[in-house]
């Protein structure tokens, strides 16, 4: 049976969640494999919206397994509320739905702090743009060995053990930026009292995945943020902590590469992203603030993350970065989403290269001077009067917008597999289904 990776391939804020709740129907398992909590995906299921933020998307559809792998920071206290909220909705989350692998390193107050001190510490031009969260902190301890993980909290001597050597790096930081040393018993006693509601949910998710695939079951990847954050490949220093492209998918929940089949590229059609960092086709006035079609863009497309409810920096659509992204991550085709929210402009602008100091590129340079240099090369196509939102066919769709579509398959060398034309679930255009065998 066919498994299928979904991966942004912008800056995030793609609409994974609707576009991974639309397959995972048809999944077996839906497992989350990198990230934390910093991400959000907002679905919208016969008018009811669910804001999920660690929990996999598939945890609002019954009957499904759904996982937070390894690659995943955790914060437990964060997702026993999220757990707690979702199921004040109506939806059923036991460890019989969920499962969280037991080698997941967990997010701790310390490491939220640590983050928000260094933000508020960094100089103009050097801040990243963190959430705060402690997403980045918690990533450095799990490469620098010292990582709290879920299954040390069944065992008090290895959880105290774990705790103080994390105390042993973390209270000279803290000193550095004049913050007191940690409480070591108050932290030990919070992790002492979250476990009973963590553990439950543990176990081997390598284990269980390799037999759901023995089985033939199929199972859906769930990636956050999006490629141009990763870690290796993205936009750096500005990027999120981890691998964000779909090899994470089989390093973060323990399962062989050969066991992926399809990798769907979940791209909106423009571009927007959260926080500081290069941003080639972002619509700006002189002043820095959005110009009238990057205002218009963010307002039709209320563009406002899901976890911080900051606004998003909108421009148009960037082919040159995605024909990289959709390499980077062995795209087999992509999911167009938010085509409504261009229903109404009278040109639309596509980049198709950049210029670096009079040299034409087809590709954003790796170096962030040569980056910050880069001027967009622009094509122009006219834009559509009609209204593309609910579209379900072809047929609904004006010319103009199959035109765009068209020309966009054509400049990042991909073909559209999926098109969504609003929030709603079933207000999608298959054109290749990722999940057929």
């Amino acid at each position: 049976m066919a498994n299928v990776v979904v991966v942004g391939a912008q800056w995030g804020d793609e609409g994974k969640g609707k576009i991974v709740d639309w397959l995972s129907e048809r999944a077996d398992v839906i497992a989350r494999f990198q990230g934390g909590h910093n991400a959000g995906h907002t679905l919208v299921i016969d008018g009811n919206v669910y804001k999920l933020h660690a929990l996999p998307s598939g945890v609002v559809r019954g009957g499904k397994l759904s996982v937070i792998g390894n690659g995943v920071v955790l914060d437990p206290w964060h997702l026993i509320k999220e757990i707690e909220t979702v199921r004040a909705q109506g939806v059923d989350i036991s460890p019989e739905t969920l499962m969280i692998a037991e080698n997941t390193p967990l997010i701790l107050p310390i490491h939220g702090e640590l983050d928000r001190a260094r933000e508020e510490a960094a100089s103009k031009g050097t801040k990243i743009g963190t959430t705060g969260r402690g997403i980045g902190p918690c990533y450095e301890d799990k490469v620098g060995r010292r990582a709290i993980r879920v299954a040390d909290l069944a065992d008090d001597a290895t959880l105290e053990a774990r705790v103080d050597r994390a105390l042993q790096h973390h209270d000279p930081l803290r000193k550095g930026l004049g913050i007191e040393p940690v409480d070591r018993d108050a932290l030990i006693a919070q992790l002492r009292e979250i476990a009973p509601q963590i553990l439950p949910f543990a176990a081997p998710v390598w284990k269980v995945l390799n037999e759901k695939r023995k089985a033939g079951k199929r199972i859906l990847f769930e990636g956050a943020q999006g490629a141009l954050l990763d870690i290796d490949f993205g936009t750096y220093p500005f990027v999120t902590s981890s691998n964000v492209i779909a090899g994470q998918s089989a390093t973060g929940v323990g399962i062989g590469p050969n066991s992926i089949d399809f990798v769907l590229g979940i791209v909106k059609a423009y571009t927007t992203r959260v926080g500081e960092g290069p941003f080639p086709t972002e619509l700006l006035n002189e002043d820095g603030t959005p110009d009238a079609d990057g205002q218009r863009l963010g307002e039709r497309g209320h563009e406002f993350g899901t976890t911080t409810g900051r606004q998003r920096r909108c421009g148009w659509f960037d082919a040159a970065l995605l024909r990289q992204t959709c390499a980077t991550s062995g795209v087999s085709g992509i999911a167009l989403t938010k085509l409504d929210v261009l229903d109404g402009f009278e040109t639309l602008k596509i980049c198709v290269g950049y210029d670096l100091d009079g040299e034409r590129l087809d590709y954003l340079p790796t170096a962030a001077d040569q980056q910050a240099r880069c001027t967009p090369i622009y094509e122009e196509m006219p834009g559509w009067s009609e209204s593309t939102e609910g579209a379900r066919s072809w047929a609904e769709l004006p010319a103009n917008a199959i035109k765009y579509v068209r020309r966009v398959e054509e400049l990042i060398e991909c073909p559209v597999a999926l098109l969504s034309t609003s929030p709603e679930r079933d207000d999608t255009i298959l054109v290749t289904d990722p999940f057929a065998d």
